[in-house]
């Protein structure tokens, strides 16, 4: 049995780039003024579809997505909802990337619940017309014609054509406009596990990588930032033996001066290894320090995040309720404060992008990028603006990610690469060193976040008050100060399903220099670490269990996702036998359930824990069970490895994740010093999808936030020390 394939771009002209012979395209986006169906097979230069499905003469279907594939499985998910309304198995099925002109961008948990409607209407839409071609053929009403596995059947004399003989007539008849959709009740293909064709190259090696492109005549390059952060090139230095040519990089709109260089070699047999020795011959000597050096430090971010927890002018976020009565008539009040430092993105596949401009020297008239990106259209709007060319002058191609996380969604590697390939005249390949992708990275916020919950004699909460203080994605990538709230700081503290009556959440702003960005999950992997925690720790301050304290707190919210979130918090625990097992000798049990982007997940972690004399050194995780609640799977698969992937993730954070400044040099610079957890300590993961019916959305991202809260619990439970300020181990090494 053929299974379905995929293909990644090469190193091919781009004029041949998707083209095949015969048969039709079809491009349908939303509105439906801009769909089209084409006979030339070729995807056009201005592009603007969303969904395309292309069915050639040689009865090949091919599904091409957008976005950036980085293991989250869109490609496989976006293309079953085409092949669901085609009438087609999912075996008959290819699936080939869009070029970056028709693509979008792949963040926030949205790759395939933003574009799963477009497909499914691209898939009807073609299916339709197919029909709509045979019923023409045979001079029979539409009605008497059925889609069937590839073909079109008639009804009445069971003659049968295939869509590759249909293809050419239905490429000229006109796109509908609303074709009708297959009722979810009669889903074939949507829901049930489908094997991913990415994986299959993954597994050979045959995959594609950004590391892996290769053009012809391409010179090596390798990045070298200041090694202080903030720090900027004094001198250019001269080329040191070994290499081709040092390129002075950073110069932009928003960055006026040059914080990095480009070693560059064509030399024959160059390489990165060769590259970064030849690298260790520059003098230090070029570059300037800055004068605040020695604020960049991790204890007084700090010490100014918790002097600002307190004087800081805050934002509000949330309100709800009087605060100030609740914690004026309470008869206790617990007040708890958590902290989470700076984390890397620390990918497997370090930044890496390959230019090739025509011609190789200025005046250019086209540009060709390979890189690992989740958004190639936001890579076409920066080639443009570095390069003046126009986007019709400049090809995309979107490479598999070793990774992405959110790093890849930036763009700071794209233009340098394009800076170093206009300066040395010829194509270029340039990576950023392991030390280069850990140092200058731009990371996820360290943020300290206070919690004060009000409680009345009975031990209800009557009042619930979160400060979060951090440093805002969303002001470093603005020119004028912030006039609200940075949403990304607070979500996963906002929007609790909880009955919490009266509540306030807000924000404020810490103006640490240190880039930060979208580290997977973004806010919701802080915040969610800080809700949980505190709400097992008003469950130990009242002697409740902590399973009853949520679910009493659900059952009696008016949110409204307090039902969806019991039903996810009751599947784990059932998942785990809270109630029904008991615990092995030694270990304990911790729940947390958070939502994110839509998808609500809970965790129950059980662990146990080492002692080296008399103190906890370390903890491992027996087994998590997990239950999410996405409203609709499209694959299962892809979401039971999304949640696998997430508390790998999250896990590693938890225990050891933790990059520290002094005088503004990063304590990591590799995987060495950058604890992760090893396969030999991985857990027994069972996830329970609760098909709710709900909103589809998204999976790679809501499985982290919850397993740092649930193993916090855990471990408070076992040990009676209650963690607040992560990572459990702190300075922890590949070597213990």
């Amino acid at each position: 049995m053929n299974k379905p394939t995929i293909s990644q771009a090469t190193a091919v002209d781009r004029r041949k780039f998707l083209k095949v012979t015969g048969g039709f395209l079809l491009a349908l986006t939303l509105p439906v003024a801009t769909n089209r169906a084409l006979a030339d097979t070729s995807i056009p230069a201005n592009a603007t579809g969303t969904a395309f499905i292309r069915i050639g003469a040689d009865e090949s279907i091919t599904v091409l997505v957008g976005g950036g594939e980085m293991g989250q499985g869109i490609y496989t998910g976006l293309a079953m909802g085409a092949a669901e309304e085609l009438m087609v198995t999912w075996e008959k099925v290819k699936v080939e990337p869009l070029p970056a002109i028709a693509s979008w961008l792949s963040a926030g948990s949205g790759g395939i619940r933003s574009r799963l409607p477009t497909f499914l209407k691209a898939g009807a839409a073609a299916r339709e017309m197919l029909v709509s071609a045979a019923a023409q053929t045979w001079g029979v009403p539409v009605a008497s014609c059925q889609a069937v596995n590839g073909t079109v059947k008639n009804l009445v004399t069971n003659e049968v054509l295939t869509y590759g003989q249909l293809a050419p007539l239905a490429a000229t008849l006109p796109v509908p406009a609303a074709p009708v959709l297959t009722p979810a009740a009669n889903y074939r293909i949507i829901g049930t596990p489908a094997a991913r064709p990415d994986l299959v190259g993954k597994v050979n090696g045959s995959a594609k990588y950004g590391l892996d492109a290769v053009v012809p005549g391409m010179a090596l390059g390798i990045v070298k930032h200041a090694p202080v952060m903030g720090g900027t090139l004094k001198t250019t230095p001269s080329v040191p033996s070994g290499a081709s040519a040092v390129v002075p990089l950073g110069a932009t709109a928003t960055n006026p001066v040059n914080n990095a260089i480009a070693l560059v070699s064509w030399l024959p047999g160059a390489n990165t290894w060769g590259l970064m020795e030849t690298m260790k011959s520059i003098s230090s000597n070029i570059w300037n320090t800055p004068a605040n050096a020695a604020l960049l430090d991790s204890n007084v971010f700090k010490s100014q995040a918790m002097s600002l927890l307190g004087r800081g002018a805050p934002f509000i976020a949330e309100q709800k309720g009087n605060v100030d009565t609740a914690f004026a008539s309470a008869a206790r009040v617990l007040e708890m404060t958590y902290t989470l430092p700076y984390l890397p993105h620390a990918c497997m596949e370090v930044l890496n992008c390959t230019v090739r401009m025509t011609p190789a020297t200025a005046p250019f008239t086209a540009c060709e990028i390979w890189a690992p990106t989740q958004a190639p259209s936001s890579v076409l709007t920066t080639v443009s603006a570095v390069t003046g060319l126009p986007k019709t002058a400049i090809t995309v191609y979107p490479m598999f990610m070793g990774g992405g996380l959110g790093r890849k969604f930036e763009q700071d590697y794209i233009t340098q690469a394009i800076t170093t390939a206009m300066a040395v005249g010829r194509p270029v390949k340039l990576v950023w060193p392991r030390s280069e992708d850990m140092t200058r990275d731009q990371y996820r916020p360290m943020a300290v976040t206070r919690i004060r919950v009000a409680l009345d004699a009975a031990g209800n909460i009557t009042g619930w008050q979160n400060r979060h203080v951090s440093p805002s994605i969303s002001a470093q990538r603005r020119t004028t100060p912030l006039t609200a709230h940075d949403a990304n700081a607070t979500e996963g503290a906002t929007a609790l399903p909880y009955n919490l009556p009266n509540r306030l959440i807000d924000y404020v702003q810490h103006m640490s220099p240190i880039p930060v960005g979208y580290w997977r999950s973004v806010g919701y992997s802080i915040n969610c670490f800080a809700v949980e925690s505190a709400i097992d720790e008003v469950a130990l301050a009242t002697g409740a269990d902590p399973l009853t304290l949520r679910r009493q707190l659900l059952s009696t919210s008016t949110d409204p996702l307090a039902a969806r979130t019991l039903a996810v918090v009751n599947a784990a625990a059932a998942a785990a036998g809270w109630e029904t097992t008991a615990v092995p000798a030694g270990r304990a049990r911790g729940i947390a359930v958070g939502q994110a982007f839509g998808t609500i997940v809970a965790e129950v972690a059980e662990i146990g824990v080492t002692y080296t004399g008399g103190v906890p050194t370390n903890f491992t995780v027996y087994k998590v069970a997990c239950a999410v609640d996405c409203g609709t799977a499209v694959n299962p698969n892809s979401v039971e490895a999304q949640m696998q992937g997430g508390i790998f993730h999250g896990l590693s954070a938890a225990k050891w994740g933790e990059l520290k400044w002094t005088a503004g040099k990063s304590s990591v610079t590799n995987f060495n010093k950058y604890r992760m957890t090893r396969l030999s300590e991985a857990p027994v993961i069972t996830t329970t999808i609760v098909n709710s019916g709900a909103a589809m959305s998204g999976c790679g991202e809501p499985g982290v936030p919850p397993i740092a809260p649930a193993v916090a619990n855990a471990y408070a439970k076992l040990t009676g020390v209650r963690v607040r300020d992560l990572p459990f181990f702190p300075g922890a090494t590949m070597g213990g």
